[in-house]
């Protein structure tokens, strides 16, 4: 099937719907939204959610997996790294079971 598009942006439009339809809405195996589609948050929200300082944040998340790096992950010789971490409500909710959990002891 052919389709005609008379712009550019008409293409764009449909190609983003089909897209769209394919995604799944919730993970299969969880029933939780994928990753992509889940509330992000920043290192100073996270700060004053839990009372840390964003550096306490910044450690704690930095090295988490599904955590976002933005930026200059790798880093120049000799320059400071410029990184901005989204993290993703789940990546959130398990560090926080993580750190929630009593040690049995």
């Amino acid at each position: 099937m052919t389709r005609s598009f008379s712009s550019l942006e008409a293409k764009q439009a449909w190609l983003r719907e089909r897209q769209a339809a394919s995604l799944p809405v919730e993970s299969p195996q969880t029933g939780e939204a994928p990753i992509w589609a889940q509330r992000h948050y920043s290192v100073a929200e996270v700060a004053r959610m839990w009372n840390l300082s964003t550096d306490a944040v910044r450690r704690l998340f930095e090295r988490e997996p599904g955590v976002l790096m933005i930026g200059d992950v790798e880093g120049r010789a000799g320059k400071r790294r410029y990184v901005t971490l989204r993290i993703p409500e789940s990546v959130l909710e398990r560090v926080h079971r993580k750190l929630s959990r009593v040690s049995a002891g």
